[in-house]
């Protein structure tokens, strides 16, 4: 039995699909209304959504949205014109953002369902049950990691935990990957505090984590990112766990900016470093984390900090919005599949072919 999570990241009502705004939180709890793949595809690209599992399950619902739209706004039965229609908004919601590759896993699902049915009728329902089935098994897959991780900690022992960004249940369709993770120690005892960067430039740490974290009841303090290395230094943490958006076939693992930073601090303090993702999140297709593409993102992201402006406008300003943590500082990768060890290019591969 799936524990549900008390944060609902998306609401589906198979007319319109209802997104918390993570760009409000944690003072404000509103949710955004879409009605169209356009307005899917705005929303991930402004990072109402974010965390590459939710981005997933939103562009598929995005489709959802589009077929209903066509339905809505057309006469025309011809289903060549109307599979047309859907492949240009899967098109579209593909170049919302590129560095999380379950936005491209989710919409090549919903994009296989195309070629199994010839009437507008049943693609409809067909694209609308895909998403659906996308979602509950996010949830379940979440699950599954948390448990997984279990495996991995001695019981008696309460661990003190580092964890950057967001893979909460913000960053899924609930219950989270890292943060899923904690939640099942926590469950069962096992946690002491979690430490919290705060995530510069977006905070998504000290917004949306410790927003999460508030809610379960679980401990934490927020930490700004330079402060992981003093923390470590003084034998506070444990365990770093993160999340990841794509993870290469070697192991390579891009996340949010900063992470690779933590991952170098944690080795050189001998604590172990976990990334906690779906498998989904392996792309086979990248042989390193040098062939990731790297999302760039606005300069005002870094100039303001929750709309007030810090720096003026001439100071020129780099923003990359995620870093690759090299496979040699990762411990192992913890999915629905069970816990992933070195030699990864060989254990990715063995357990896929497991499957």
């Amino acid at each position: 039995m799936v524990e549900n999570s008390n944060v609902k990241t998306l609401i589906w009502d198979r007319k319109t699909l209802k997104l918390i705004d993570q760009r409000k939180l944690p003072f404000q709890k509103v949710y955004v209304e879409c009605s169209t793949f356009e307005q899917v595809g705005a929303a991930i690209k402004d990072m109402v959504v974010r965390g590459a599992p939710a981005i997933g399950v939103t562009a598929a619902y995005g489709v959802a949205l589009a077929a209903l739209q066509y339905n809505n706004n057309n006469d025309n039965t011809d289903i060549s014109d109307f599979k047309n229609y859907i492949n240009k908004s899967i098109q579209f919601l593909s170049s919302s953002r590129p560095t999380a590759v379950n936005l491209f896993w989710a919409l090549d699902r919903v994009k296989n369902v195309l070629e199994k049915h010839n009437s507008i009728s049943a693609l409809t329902e067909a694209l609308i049950l895909e998403a659906e089935k996308i979602e509950k098994e996010d949830v379940q897959i979440n699950y599954k990691i948390g448990q997984n991780a279990l495996k991995i900690f001695k019981k008696e022992k309460k661990l003190k935990i580092l964890t950057h960004c967001n893979a909460g249940a913000l960053a899924t369709a609930g219950y989270g990957t890292a943060l899923g993770v904690i939640r099942s120690l926590n469950s069962m005892g096992l946690v002491e505090k979690v430490l919290v960067d705060e995530t510069r430039p977006y905070l998504q740490g000290a917004r949306l984590t410790a927003w999460e974290l508030e809610q379960e009841k679980i401990p934490y303090f927020v930490i700004t990112d330079n402060m992981a290395g003093y923390f470590m230094s003084k034998g506070e943490v444990d365990v770093v766990v993160v999340g990841a958006d794509r993870i290469a076939s070697n192991g390579d693992a891009a996340n949010k900016i900063g992470t690779f930073s933590i991952s170098v601090l944690a080795k050189y303090h001998k604590i172990n470093f976990y990334i906690a993702a779906p498998f989904s999140t392996v792309d086979f297709n990248t042989k390193s984390g040098k062939d990731i593409q790297i999302e760039q993102r606005p300069e005002e992201e870094v100039r303001q900090v929750l709309g007030k402006k810090i720096m003026p406008d001439y100071m020129p300003v780099l923003n990359p919005s995620f870093d690759v943590t090299p496979a040699k500082n990762i411990t192992s990768i913890i999915t629905e599949k069970g816990v992933v060890y070195p030699p990864f290019k060989k254990n990715l591969l063995n357990t896929f072919n497991s499957l």
